[in-house]
This record gives structure tokens, sequence and C-alpha cells, in this order.
């Protein structure tokens, strides 16, 4: 380990974003472990991340050494849709988990990366490397992984700051009332389940928000494209809830008697839009829909090629 030491230049409503702006090389998570592990100093006493900070103020943060990469590689295939040596777009199947964690020790995204790249980026921590955001496990589609840490770093700011564009297609159960609309609320972790994400009071949970619009309608069903403002865990799955119209086939968000024999929710990550970290460039990447959720849109007599990705 070792400790860096620094006066702030100027006042800042939030200790974290003063270290925030002092370790560029570290991005939101990162900093957060650090106070969460009493890594952080302000004037010889341990700070919060939400504690004010002075100009003048002398903090000390104590940085704990990079940890090898420890995931193992495994011959998984995946869809890689993009790479350079600075990122990899990939297109993530249903069913498979994004990165180690919660009892899932292997067969995730991770452990193909490891076997099909040669490089990816440590910030993440040792069994998350590459992975700047996630998608859930039963949700398919276009995920960024980073190759280097200046990438990751970059990338993170752009997802931080909403400049990384973000769409999903999903199959809703009925039919949604009106054609566009934002949903605005806020998510935590569910009371009475704390599996499940649930809509909460303010002061409960993190503001979530996501744009929504109708692409299609036929009989009891609603083909609708959701974008992301922030990314709560689960937010479309829950927002699509909260409509009153939850996701064909989502087990435990949707309905009790589904329709269709599916093995998660219909949820797709259609297309992604970012700015190059290093080239500036900016990029957009698409997917079509997968098979099966293709065949359940024909089922209920939706047009599928008339989908604009």
């Amino acid at each position: 380990m070792r400790t860096v030491n620094f006066c702030a230049s100027a006042a800042y409503s939030r200790a974290d974003l003063c270290l925030a702006e002092y370790l560029k090389d570290y991005t939101r998570s990162a900093v957060k472990r650090l106070f969460e592990g009493g890594l952080v100093t302000i004037n010889g006493k341990t700070a919060k991340p939400s504690q004010s900070v002075s100009a003048g103020d002398e903090l000390a943060c104590t940085l704990p050494d990079p940890v090898e990469i420890s995931a193992r590689p495994e011959d998984i295939p995946i869809d890689i849709v993009y790479e350079d040596d600075d990122i990899a777009v990939v297109n993530k199947q249903q069913g498979l988990t994004v990165h180690i964690g919660n009892g899932n020790l292997e067969g995730t995204l991770v452990n193909a990366l490891l076997y099909r790249l040669k490089n990816l980026s440590g910030v993440g921590g040792a069994l998350r490397p590459g992975i700047v955001h996630r998608i859930d496990k039963n949700t398919s589609g276009l995920m960024v992984v980073a190759k280097n840490d200046a990438a990751h770093v970059a990338l993170a700011k752009q997802i931080e700051q909403k400049t990384c564009a973000r769409q999903y297609l999903a199959l809703l159960e009925g039919n949604l009332k009106g054609d566009a609309g934002t949903v605005t609320t806020y998510i935590g972790r569910d009371p009475k389940d704390r599996v499940r994400m649930a809509v909460v009071p303010p002061e409960k949970g993190r503001i979530a928000i996501t744009d929504y619009r109708v692409e299609q309608r036929s009989g009891a069903y609603t083909l609708c494209r959701f974008s992301l403002h922030t990314g709560r865990t689960h937010q479309i799955r829950v927002h699509a809830k909260y409509l009153g119209h939850p996701i064909v086939g989502d087990d435990v968000y949707g309905i009790k008697k589904q329709r269709f024999d599916l093995n998660g929710q219909l949820l797709h990550a259609c297309r992604l839009e970012l700015t190059h970290p290093r080239s500036g460039e900016r990029m957009s990447f698409t997917a079509p829909l997968p098979d099966y959720f293709l065949a359940v849109l024909k089922k209920c007599g939706f047009d599928a090629d008339c989908i604009v990705y």
C-alpha cells in the first residue's frame, strides 16, 4: 500500500468529488471503495464521502496495491462485434452472467473475455476485469469492454455524464397507454425481498430515469424502446412493472402465468453509442433481436421486418 497526501485547492460539497478530481485514473466506484474501507482522512480524521471539504484541508488516502486478475479464462463462445487496442463491444447472449460474484465462480462473460482477449482493464478489480457496465444475466445485447485502464476511466465517465447512449427493446405485457414518455423514480432494495429492486421513497433509493417509446402494438402486447439516463440495477424491468406493463418472460417482476416458454425476460440492448476513448470518434453499434425474441414477436403478430435497431 502507499499513501498520497494533498491539500484541497478549492472548496468541494463532497469529499468523494474532491478525491475523484485528484485521483483521475480512479473510477467513481473505486473512489467509493476507498471511503468504505476507511482509507481516506481529512485533517487527520477518517472521512465520509458526503463530508464537505474546504480549501486548504489536508487529505490523505491509502491506496491498496493493485490486485492481479484472478478469474480463470474459459472457452465460452461469445459474439465480439468490434475490437481494437482499447475497447471491445460484445453482443452478450441471454443466460450469461457478466462477472464473478454471488456464487458465480465460473462460466461468466469475464471468464470468456479472459480467454478471447489479450488485455483487459484492472480498474474494476480482480473479479471484474474490463467490465465498465453490466446488463442482467437474462438480458441480451450490447456491452462495451475496456482493454486498458485509461479506456476504462474514460468510458466510465461517459456513462456517468450520460454521453454514452444505451437503447433497449422490450416486449411488454398489455397495451401501454400513450406512445412515449419518461419515468422518473427512485429505485432501491425491495423492503419485502432484498433480492429484488423496487420503486422506493427518495431517502431509500437512488434516482432512476428512463425514456420509453412505443415501436409497435399487437393485440395484448407492446414492443417498446427504452433509453437509459441512469443505470440502476434492474432499472428497465422495475420501470416496466411500475408502468403496469412488465416485460414478457420476466420471472422476477413479470406476471405469474407466462404464455411463452422462455428462459428470461424479452429485453435486448439493441443500440450502443459512445465516444472512442483514444480517437474521440463517435461510434454507434447495433445488434438485432435474438431468434427466440423474434419468434415470440411473430407469434404475437408483430412485423419483425420493420424493427429499427
